[in-house]
């Protein structure tokens, strides 16, 4: 038997132990992953099962973790915009936030809890980085954002710009 073999995830420092089985195997899913680089860990599995080494895909999968390889193939593209849809422009680029109340920002979002949501719908001032009002309400209505704003302007007036992020 011989001395103990590390292999290192993505080019980094080492990790645990690998047997001389592993390794085995680590050099058999490299070769077979050469002319089908395709292949995820199930069809690397069978392929393995039919040359004769009973094998499961996990431990197929948590190898190929082990060695930083990856099943390639078209992967879907969901970030592509439409052409139709247009793009504003950013029209602060050139704005220096210097004082406070100035800017204001606007933004909900939602919390998810044991049954259901919450949403959150906070205004922050951008100088300061201060929240100066938020509400939290279990439907999404306008109602609790409107309260929310007349909070802010009752306390600290009118802004100079408002920025509503989606």
């Amino acid at each position: 038997m011989s001395a103990p073999r590390t292999v290192s995830v993505n080019g980094l420092l080492p990790t645990e132990p690998v047997s001389d089985t592993a390794l085995a195997l680590l050099g058999w899913i490299d070769e077979l992953h050469l002319p089908y680089p395709f292949a995820g860990a199930r069809m690397l599995r069978d392929l393995m099962r039919q040359a004769g080494q009973p094998i499961g895909w996990r431990h197929v999968a948590s190898l190929m973790w082990r060695i930083g390889m990856t099943a390639l193939y078209r992967k879907p593209c969901t970030t592509q915009r439409h052409p139709d849809h247009r793009i504003d422009p950013y029209l602060r680029r050139d704005v220096a936030i210097t004082r406070p109340n100035q800017v204001w920002a606007a933004d909900i979002t939602y919390i998810p809890m044991r049954r259901g949501f919450v949403y959150l719908f906070a205004i922050l001032d951008w100088a300061s980085r201060r929240v100066l009002a938020w509400r939290l309400s279990n439907t999404l209505t306008t109602g609790f954002c409107l309260e929310a704003v007349r909070e802010a302007i009752t306390q600290y007036g009118h802004p100079g710009r408002v920025r509503l992020t989606v």
